[in-house]
């Protein structure tokens, strides 16, 4: 088949040793790996070289991929700091099976679900009193209150600041060392976005105040300007008043609506009782509001309590966490599954954070943050408030970025989807799958139309990944 090289990505595993012995028990694909690439899992077979450790801590896997979980060694550093174990290193192969010191999918998982650290919100009684006292505070003493409490963000070496794609990394270096034991030159897999996207952009509109939701129709026609659709979450309760006439003509004018929070008083996730109580109000509200999606107030959350929610996908996991007040990050720019809800993680650095705890007044960071992540062929997700751009200099930076998103569309093959868009998206390429016909490979299932045939493929020891040139005649349905 005739390809042509996408000149996006670029890997390469380093040092790790291929040896050859004895195949051990324990031989298995690794999940999360599967449904990264959605590659036939012949390609992918692992095993653990021993019984793993009781104990968590951190190592590397990779000159620059830092990871953390148990390992068959069973003496990490818990500090992320003083960490000098390479798993890499400990690589090795059994016939066609790469044999590791650790479990691939709990390491991506604890990495997703933010295990890695004690990144639980802050004490239940200094955000309570925070939010009762915020009412009779102004947005300068909430600034210096946010910066007192992001003072030492560039102390944190995980996630990496601006934009940590480890998972990424880590799948990548995984799929090429099963590809070097089994003495393959190419896997073909589903690529990650619609009809050979290069990446994906999405943008949402946080409404946080009164003054935010008498913004949105100038803020719809804004975005309508220059071309792009956004989601705007809506706060069902105490805020402000949510009208059937504003989610419709949000809806109407192709719009999405998505619900954010219950009332936004920071205390959801305060205890599991009270959250489920108040899942299952919010859960009324999707239904009236007829929305797919969720965002938690500030981005507290809880991943493990998700399944109390009737959502398809949540949006709020962020990348990097290190300036807000629940820090973490989920260390990938790719959607994921939690459970049976999808989510779509924050990319980017919100308006809020640019604006008034970086203090920047312009999209040079934004910028940044697009180039990383597109050269991971990620997704490009933004939250930009309506209560925070309703000042002509703050509005005037968010039309720079819109002009810069609208610059890369003309140029270069990017998907500009609504969050419920990408939602319907991964599920359709979770179901389905390559197969071979003849010489070659196909895609099959329904809505194969719309993918596109990939492949990766070692050269020289770096992994380099390749479209079809004709997608279509590589693709066919198949209920």
């Amino acid at each position: 088949m005739t390809t042509e090289t996408n000149p996006a990505f670029e890997t390469e595993i380093g040092t790790a040793r291929i040896l050859r012995q004895p195949r051990s028990s324990g031989r298995g694909r690794s999940e999360c790996v599967l449904d990264h690439f959605r590659c036939p899992d012949i390609f992918l077979d692992f095993s653990l070289a021993q019984e793993l450790s009781s104990v968590s801590g951190y190592f590397r896997f990779g000159q620059n991929v830092t990871c953390y979980g148990r390992t068959c060694r069973g003496d990490l550093d818990p500090h992320i700091e003083t960490s000098r174990y390479d798993a890499l290193n400990d690589t090795v192969t059994n016939d066609d099976t790469v044999c590791l010191p650790f479990d691939p999918d709990e390491v991506i998982d604890n990495l997703r679900l933010e295990r890695y650290a004690d990144n639980r919100p802050s004490s239940n009684i200094l955000r309570t009193a925070y939010y009762l006292l915020r009412p009779l505070t102004t947005l300068w003493m909430r600034k210096q209150i946010q910066r007192f409490h992001a003072r030492n963000w560039r102390d944190f070496r995980l996630p990496q600041w601006p934009v940590d794609t480890t998972v990424e990394s880590t799948c990548e270096t995984l799929l090429l060392l099963s590809m070097q034991a089994k003495r393959v030159a190419s896997v073909p897999f589903i690529w990650f976005w619609p009809h050979g996207a290069h990446g994906c952009v999405t943008m949402t509109h946080d409404v946080e105040s009164e003054a935010g939701r008498d913004f949105c129709k100038e803020l719809m026609d804004v975005d309508d300007s220059f071309g792009v659709k956004a989601s705007f979450q809506i706060v069902p309760e105490e805020r402000y008043t949510v009208s059937s006439n504003l989610i419709d003509t949000i809806r109407n004018r192709g719009f999405e609506v998505g619900v954010q929070d219950l009332n936004h008083d920071g205390r959801l996730f305060d205890n599991k009782e009270q959250f489920v109580r108040r899942a299952a109000i919010v859960n009324r509200y999707a239904k009236e509001y007829e929305a797919k999606g969720f965002r938690a107030a500030v981005l507290y959350r809880r991943p493990d309590w998700y399944d109390s929610f009737d959502f398809s996908f949540d949006m709020s996991m962020p990348n990097v966490a290190h300036l807000d007040p629940q820090r973490g990050g989920c260390c990938t720019v790719m959607p994921y599954f939690i459970g049976r809800i999808l989510e779509i993680p924050v990319t980017t650095t919100q308006d809020y954070t640019l604006f008034h705890i970086l203090n920047q007044r312009s999209i040079d960071l934004w910028k940044t943050q697009i180039d990383l992540i597109l050269k991971k062929n990620g997704l490009a997700s933004f939250i930009v408030h309506p209560d925070y751009i309703i000042e002509q200099e703050t509005r005037s930076i968010y039309k720079q970025l819109l002009s810069h998103l609208t610059e890369l569309r003309s140029r270069s093959d990017v998907w500009f989807a609504l969050p419920g868009e990408i939602d319907s998206w991964w599920r359709t390429r979770r179901q389905l799958r390559v197969e071979r016909f003849g010489e070659s490979w196909r895609i099959v299932g329904e809505g194969a139309e719309r993918a596109t045939l990939a492949y990766a493929k070692d050269v020289d020891g770096k992994l380099v990944y390749e479209l079809a040139t004709s997608p279509g005649s590589s693709v066919t349905s198949r209920q």
